[in-house]
């Protein structure tokens, strides 16, 4: 499986995954230019509460063999739908990321930022949330900034506590690494002070086969700060077969 050299000679079906309180302006620019390998559509996570009902629902939304890349905790949903049935997965990338487990104070921590959504609303988590994911470079940029900030007011506050519960409640996602053999992209903002190059690393210590990018001058959002660099490793993805990386 996953053997042969690139995906040219069919259309493929690409499912792009969001992150937490993202939609498919993450994606948009990765998005039109994938479309030239086939079918390019953006998972929907607004009504779950749970990682798995997520991977789930992606799975059934979207029938075949996919080619799935997930951002933030995106990357974690396809890695469950990995776990899930890993016949059905062409290719993985999962970008700005983890697999670590829950860690000690997570849970207050986010509880802060649902009660913070509720109370003062979108805006106002927008506000709080945002500038530490991107390079600090960029928190005068309004263009990018203010498109950050109205996709985080298109959310609610009770989708934001759906998804930070599926967060805490997290299923163990390191076992599911070693067991990936489709050609895997790792990558990560060079900048990224949530999920962190080291983090990265670790992971692909896990999948041997896999490939690691690093963009610079790149936060957390790096689809978005940088999707000319984004862009340009998700292709070679779509590319390269197992036995290339």
């Amino acid at each position: 499986m996953c053997h042969t050299r690139g995906m040219s000679s069919k259309r493929s079906r690409i499912v792009l995954i969001p992150g937490l309180l993202c939609d498919g302006v993450v994606w948009e620019h990765a998005a039109f230019h994938l479309g030239k390998y086939g079918d390019v559509a953006i998972a929907d996570l607004s009504s779950q509460d749970s990682i798995t009902r997520m991977a789930e629902d992606v799975l059934a939304s979207h029938p075949g063999r996919l080619a799935v890349a997930g951002h933030s905790m995106g990357a974690r949903v396809a890695l469950e739908m990995t776990r899930l049935a890993p016949d059905r997965i062409e290719r993985l990338a999962l970008l700005d990321t983890g697999v670590h487990p829950l860690k000690e104070g997570e849970a207050d921590r986010r509880q802060v930022m649902i009660d913070l959504a509720y109370k003062e609303g979108m805006t106002a988590l927008a506000e709080r949330w945002l500038p530490p994911m991107v390079h600090p470079d960029r928190h005068g940029d309004t263009v990018l900034m203010g498109t950050l900030t109205a996709m985080v007011e298109r959310m609610t506050p009770e989708l934001h506590q759906r998804q930070m519960t599926a967060l805490i409640d997290r299923p163990d996602a390191q076992s599911v690494l070693p067991k990936v053999t489709c050609p895997v992209l790792l990558l990560v903002g060079r900048q990224d002070a949530w999920a962190s190059v080291a983090q990265h690393e670790h992971m692909k210590a896990y999948v041997s086969h896999a490939r690691l990018v690093i963009i610079e001058n790149a936060g957390h959002f790096a689809p978005v700060e940088r999707p000319d660099d984004v862009t340009r490793a998700l292709l070679d993805w779509m590319d390269n077969s197992i036995d290339e990386q």
